[in-house]
């Protein structure tokens, strides 16, 4: 089975015929993939809650998360200026890789209900942003704690010029698309 950095390596000699590539470097690229989450309202009560998430996101890809605060106070949702309100992780080279393997091969198999990737998470830059509802689909976090189960976002970006060639290297890459 080749891997997604294999894959993309292959891009330009798969994609050169429908979008007639001059150039390798005319072919799309990965760039880096972020993945995000949120940690709702109920971590301003819980702290350890911050906590476990962070500790989450931190096994499934292998890299510290960085805190992202509040832009700015909303007294309706109860959070002040600076209050930690998610964590986001950037990867890039070898991490970047690891985790779209893993992801595309057994996360998203082990997704209940999974019937594929919808062709609209695939922005008008080339860019694809999924949604996953359980991150406790990811081989690292053990299903010890189902009570905690947060979701997360992950966003690959890429070189692609627009979505009809992003959608094309997505689907090079190995991405499940529903059938239409």
């Amino acid at each position: 089975m080749q891997s997604i950095k294999e894959k993309e390596k292959k891009a330009f000699d798969v994609l050169k015929g429908e979008f007639h590539y001059k150039n390798p470097l005319a072919a799309p690229r990965l760039v880096k993939v972020a993945v995000s989450s949120g940690t709702g309202k109920t971590s301003q009560k819980d702290k350890k809650r911050n906590d476990f998430i962070a500790d989450r996101l931190a096994k499934i890809t292998g890299q510290k998360p960085a805190p992202r605060g509040a832009k700015k106070a909303i007294a309706a949702f109860k959070t002040r200026e600076g209050d930690t309100i998610g964590f986001v992780v950037t990867l890039r080279g070898k991490r970047m890789y690891g985790f779209l393997d893993k992801m595309i091969n057994v996360a998203l198999p082990r997704t209940r209900d999974f019937r594929g990737l919808s062709p609209k998470a695939v922005d008008e830059v080339g860019n694809m942003t999924i949604g996953m509802k359980e991150h406790s689909v990811f081989p690292e976090t053990g299903d010890e704690e189902l009570k905690n189960v947060f979701g997360l976002a992950v966003t690959v970006v890429t070189t692609a010029k627009n979505k009809k060639e992003a959608k094309a290297f997505f689907e090079h890459l190995g991405f499940p698309f529903k059938k239409q």
